[in-house]
């Protein structure tokens, strides 16, 4: 058909170019029999002396010279018209190679763009798109079929630390490694896909047994133990790799992909490198999803609330101080635990928002304390992603400034995993709130990861023994060694002791014989609002 219409469309096309040039072909036959003409005169005029008729016939009859000038208008309008049929059907073929070539670039071009649309530029594979596509089809198959099929999602763990110590170029070519590798595991190439900066996706279809899919992620995990060699560097790339199954975890793509990326972060945690997906591993995670945007209004619409737990002297039995505590009083869930949200805001950046809130808010009261004549410490804690931020001192400097609050009167407490993850950084940050005049204290101290050296950079006035450590002082003697041994370390180290979870006279007095400097606890008081605070205060310090 498409040929049929390109000689039809050649043929009209030969027609009309035809025409103008036979147009050209009639006016150069009427130039030659005019110069004809003319010659017939010239001739006449040069015979007889003079134009007439029978001058002009005697010309044509005796001068041969004519004759053959006669023949020229005739030849020169036959060759005309063949020659110029001639170059119309070659300009017409070179107008239809010409066009043909442009619709081959621009189906060319169009696969091309097509191609690039569905694959990865740097590995070549199939991207996302395609990927959940691909699975889609593989789901419809498999159950029309009654057949099994899995997904894993493969993840480089320390692609980060290989971007920033290698830079772009050299982490490109680690991907490349990796998908060549994965591509000689795969029994289809079609199976693999990239479908994010440093994860690749796996699709096997018709599993026989679902054990299959553990010995592919142990085969995995085989060929991307020997190191890619990168600039003569040799580089070692950890994969995590999370698994699921269909039909057991899901009937579509979005749910299975988003159940093997739940599979994947648990991953993270399992020493075999990998794992598969359990419906225990989210049965929380609507409840999340929905808590977090609940938490920003909650932020927005100041619902959250500030509780207070003193701090005294276990010497003198003076109050030194108290800390802030987040509270949160869902409408529907009830009191929800820091230890809840807390950890879930720091994946997102709402953590920015719950320590601008809770800054703003201890700093306040703290401040309307001292204009009261209390001479009181208060201890806020920051998240480990709080240590992270640069823009940190600057916004806790125009919170103080904001509430007329001096930086003395606050302690700024942190975790000993706080500094793990970038401790240059984060050693910059609190040494530039220290010289603003901030205090800090490692709270839980003897449940992280415990570092003398980074106990001996960083900047501390405090050092707070966990909870479970002060109530074993009551059952163990190993309890007892741990507790001392602490409190003289810090002593050592010229830092204050505070010891957390004091839940009885008992503890109070052993701690008073180890030589701790202040406590905590539900002997002293529990959390309490701000209001309940200063009354408890005042009451404290008038039996004081």
């Amino acid at each position: 058909m498409i040929l049929t219409i390109a000689r039809s469309l050649l043929s009209d096309n030969v027609r009309i170019l035809k025409d103008e040039a036979s147009k050209s072909a009639y006016q150069g036959v009427l130039i030659a029999v005019a110069a004809i003409i003319i010659a017939t005169m010239l001739v006449s005029s040069y015979s007889s002396g003079g134009f007439s008729l029978d001058g002009i016939i005697a010309a044509q009859k005796n001068n041969m010279a004519l004759w053959v000038l006669d023949c020229i208008p005739f030849v020169f309008g036959f060759w005309g018209q063949y020659s110029s049929t001639i170059l119309v059907y070659q300009a017409g073929a070179m107008i239809f190679d010409q066009t043909q070539e442009l619709r081959n670039k621009a189906d060319n071009l169009e696969k091309q763009t097509s191609y690039v649309s569905t694959h990865d530029s740097l590995t070549d594979l199939p991207n996302r798109a395609l990927f959940y596509d691909r699975v889609e089809r593989a789901i419809i198959s498999a159950d029309d079929q009654n057949q099994l099929l899995s997904i894993l999602l493969i993840e480089i763990e320390n692609f980060k630390d290989v971007y920033d110590t290698l830079g772009r170029n050299s982490s490109d070519l680690v991907l490349k490694q990796v998908s060549i590798r994965l591509k000689g595991v795969s029994r289809e190439r079609d199976a693999i896909a990239k479908i994010d900066s440093n994860v690749f996706g796996f699709l096997l279809t018709d599993i026989v047994n679902l054990t299959i899919t553990e010995r592919l992620a142990q085969t995995i995990q085989e060929v991307m133990e020997p190191p890619f060699i990168i600039n003569h560097l040799k580089v070692s790339a950890h994969p995590i790799i999370g698994i699921v199954h269909f039909p057991d975890h899901g009937d579509d793509v979005d749910t299975l992909v988003q159940r093997a990326g739940v599979a994947l972060h648990m991953a993270q945690q399992s020493s075999s490198g990998y794992c598969i997906y359990e419906p225990s591993f989210d049965k929380h995670s609507p409840k999340r999803l929905t808590l977090m945007s609940e938490l920003r209004n909650a932020i927005n619409r100041d619902a959250l609330e500030m509780f207070y737990q003193p701090k005294v002297s276990i010497q003198t039995g003076r109050l030194l101080g108290a800390e802030a505590l987040l509270r949160w009083n869902h409408p529907i869930h009830g009191a929800i635990s820091p230890d809840e949200f807390i950890p879930m805001s720091e994946n997102s950046r709402t953590i920015k928002h719950v320590t601008l809130w809770v800054l703003q808010r201890a700093f306040r009261n703290c401040a309307d304390w001292h204009k009261q004549g209390h001479d009181l410490k208060i201890s806020v804690n920051l998240s480990a992603k709080d240590l992270h931020d640069p823009e940190l001192p600057d916004i806790i400097a125009g919170i103080a400034t904001s509430a007329d609050l001096k930086p003395e009167w606050i302690m700024l407490e942190i975790t000993e995993g706080s500094i793990i993850n970038d401790p240059e950084s984060t050693l910059k940050i609190m040494q530039q709130l220290h010289d603003m005049g901030y205090q800090f204290s490692i709270d839980n101290f003897g449940t992280g990861y415990s570092s003398l050296v980074y106990l001996t950079k960083m900047p501390l006035t405090e050092l707070k023994i966990a909870r479970p450590l002060v109530m074993d002082i009551m059952n163990s003697e190993n309890g007892v060694t741990i507790v001392k041994a602490t409190i003289n370390l810090a002593h050592n180290l010229g830092l204050q002791v505070t010891a957390d979870g004091v839940e009885s006279e008992e503890i109070l007095a052993k701690l008073k014989d180890y030589g701790c400097d202040m406590a905590q606890g539900y002997y002293l008081s529990k959390p309490l609002s701000a209001t309940n605070f200063t009354q408890w205060k005042n009451a404290y310090e008038y039996s004081y």
